[in-house]
Parts: C-alpha cells; sequence; structure tokens
C-alpha cells in the first residue's frame, strides 16, 4: 500500500468523514517508513548498509522524491534526471579506465588539418601518451581531432555536445566506447575537468575562452584539484603571449586578479615543451585532499624532514594553525593509503602559491 494512502474505512456517515477519509496524509522523504524502505531497495541493489555510499545513495534518492511536494514543472524534473543520466553513464565509462593519467585538450574546432596548431597538438598528445596517458577532447574536428590523432583511438576519449551547427566526433573516436554525448554544456564540462590531472590548452574561439577561464577559476578558487593548465601553440604564434600580455595588462594591473595567479598557467615553448612540465608536476606530487580541516598532499617519494621545515617557512602563509608534518594515512582517507603524506592546515586560500608549493615539492630530492 502506498504510504500516501490511508486502509479502507467503512462509509462516512458524513461529509467531514468523507473528508477526512479520502485526503492524502502528508509523508516526507525524511519520514522513518521512507527511509527504511529506500534503504531496504538500497540494500536489495547490493548497497551495504550503514556505510558512507549507502547515505548519499539514499540522500540522491530522496533528494529526487522530493521534487513531488516541490511541484517542480515537467521541463525542470527532465533537466535534472537527464542531467543525471548523463553524469552517472559517463563516470561509468570513465570508471572502466581509472589508471592511466588523463590530460584535457580545448582549442578551436575551426583549426584547419595545415594549420601548426593541429600539427602541434598531434605532435604533444603523442608524447603524452607515449609517457602512459589518455587525452580527452571535445571529439569534433580542428584541435580535438588533433588531440585523438596523437595518441589514436585506444588511448582517447570524447566528450560530445550535440549541438544541430557542429559537425559529428572525429574519425578517430567514431562509435568507440569511450565517446560520451552529452546534451548539456554544464555536465560535459564537468568530466572535462573531474577526470582529467592536466588541462592544455591551444588557440581558439569563445569556447575555448569559456573553458580557459572556468578551469583558471576552480584552481584559482580551489574548486578544482592542482593541476598543470598549460597553453600551446603551433610555430610562432602568438596567440598565447598576447593573452597573457592582456592578462597582466587589464586583469592584474587593475587588482581583478592577484599578482601571483599566473602562476596557475604556463606558457609552453613547444608541444614538448608542454608534456615535459606536466609529467614534471608529477615528478614527486601525487594527489591531494582535504580531510576535514587538513589538507593532504599524496607523495611519491618521502622528503627529509629538514626539507619540510623549509616549506613551512617559505609557505607559511598557506597555513591556518600549526605547521607542516609528515605522515601516514589520515582517518577517513580509503585510498592511496601506501603512500606518504604531507599535511598541513590549510587556510583555503592563496591557491597561486599552493601550485608554488607543489612545485617546490617537486623540485625535492627523495629522501634517502
Amino acid at each position: 500500500m502506498p504510504l500516501n494512502e490511508r486502509p479502507p474505512q467503512s462509509k462516512p456517515d458524513t461529509l467531514a468523514d468523507a473528508t477526512e477519509v479520502t485526503a492524502p496524509m502528508s509523508v516526507r522523504a525524511d519520514d522513518p517508513a521512507v527511509v527504511a524502505r529506500i534503504d531496504a531497495l538500497i540494500s536489495e541493489l547490493g548497497g551495504v548498509p550503514g556505510t558512507f555510499d549507502a547515505k548519499l545513495v539514499r540522500e540522491l534518492m530522496q533528494t529526487a522524491l522530493r521534487l513531488i511536494p516541490d511541484g517542480r514543472d515537467t521541463g525542470e524534473i527532465k533537466l535534472m534526471t537527464n542531467a543525471m543520466k548523463e553524469m552517472r553513464y559517463a563516470y561509468h565509462i570513465f570508471g572502466k579506465y581509472k589508471e592511466p593519467h588523463k590530460v584535457t585538450i580545448f582549442g578551436s574546432a575551426r583549426t584547419a588539418e595545415t594549420h601548426p596548431d593541429y600539427t602541434a597538438c598531434v605532435e604533444f598528445s603523442k608524447l603524452m601518451a607515449e609517457a602512459g596517458w589518455m587525452a580527452i577532447t571535445g571529439a569534433g574536428g580542428g584541435i580535438m581531432q588533433a588531440g585523438h590523432v596523437g595518441p589514436g583511438r585506444a588511448a582517447s576519449f570524447g566528450v560530445a555536445i550535440r549541438l544541430p551547427f557542429e559537425q559529428n566526433a572525429n574519425m578517430v573516436i567514431k562509435g568507440d566506447e569511450k565517446l560520451i554525448n552529452f546534451r548539456y554544456f554544464f555536465t560535459r564540462k564537468l568530466m572535462f575537468l573531474s577526470q582529467a590531472e592536466a588541462v592544455v590548452l591551444f588557440p581558439g574561439g569563445f569556447g575555448t575562452m569559456d573553458e580557459a577561464f572556468e578551469t583558471l577559476t576552480l584552481v584559482q578558487t580551489g574548486k578544482a584539484t592542482p593541476m598543470p593548465i598549460v597553453m600551446v601553440e603551433g610555430g610562432d604564434g602568438s596567440y598565447w603571449r598576447a593573452w597573457d600580455q592582456w592578462v597582466r595588462r587589464e586583469l592584474i594591473d587593475r587588482g581583478w586578479v592577484s599578482p601571483e595567479d599566473p602562476n596557475i598557467y604556463y606558457l609552453a615553448k613547444d608541444p614538448r615543451d608542454a608534456a615535459s612540465h606536466i609529467i614534471r608536476f608529477y615528478r614527486n606530487y601525487h594527489s591531494s585532499r582535504y580531510v576535514k580541516d587538513d589538507f593532504v598532499i599524496r607523495l611519491r617519494n618521502p622528503i627529509a624532514a629538514t626539507d619540510v621545515a623549509k616549506l613551512e617557512s617559505e609557505f607559511g602563509l598557506l597555513i591556518k594553525e600549526g605547521g607542516m608534518r609528515l605522515s601516514g594515512p589520515l582517518e577517513g582517507e580509503d585510498d592511496n593509503l601506501t603512500r606518504p603524506r604531507l599535511v598541513f592546515r590549510h587556510n583555503r586560500n592563496k591557491f597561486a602559491h599552493l601550485r608554488r608549493l607543489i612545485d617546490r615539492i617537486n623540485e625535492l630530492e627523495p629522501a634517502v
């Protein structure tokens, strides 16, 4: 019996009684009976009761149920449903290729195959594939195609958007399991950045600028994990040099961004320099995350205590309280448990300096 229905009762004697019999009960999504039924369904589908993941799935289902009393219109419910379906499917596909590093490549769909930028992108993406990386592009033509030509089909992901005026998927990725089609730009962008450990930008138009500034903003504000953001082009192009000059003249000089914010991005000399910069970023830095109030930097190799003291002195402006310390995995971490850690209480600010801290860590020699 549905939870919002009463059991059958005897025929009412008055109109008031009839109203009472037929009026539905108001049941909330957090009602204990509803929660119990959701938990039972999660368990039936293989979820483990009491785990954090099961709790998150329950909250997701409760959120969907709340759309009913919220009275949202069909269009809004359709958007939310399609967005969730897109994200679930995309995460499912990417989840099959968790281990290889991935680089997202942005740039113009209009770049001709004879253009120096196209040639440079093929060279760059081939170098990254030779280093064991996979490439993520928007799956179209131009720079997107070049980013797939270099590594080839097996090492390519396509994150396509459905547009009536753009071409279909390029010849490299078309028909591949790793080609994912999106209805919405925001879900597509989420995959571009959440699945990448580096972002490389070739010259492009409004779309490329949108992707560049969104990536920079997310890293600048700490909403994305630190990663290399590299600008590169072919031949003797001046696109990114002019862009960098504009940023310094119109943004930094006016105080709209901080003087240290250009540390977030790197203007590469050529494709090989771009690839080297990315690989160098992961020389000793592995990954990072927050565990409650602590910022945890996972390292590939341990570093000396004397080096930790130097880092603490040099980057004290990042520390909210206490100091930096070497550590094993913290309570709440469930991955990369064998890697050494550098831990400190971060003020969640000055992320351009945090990027510089990672560069300094990569300059250090492993502890003997």
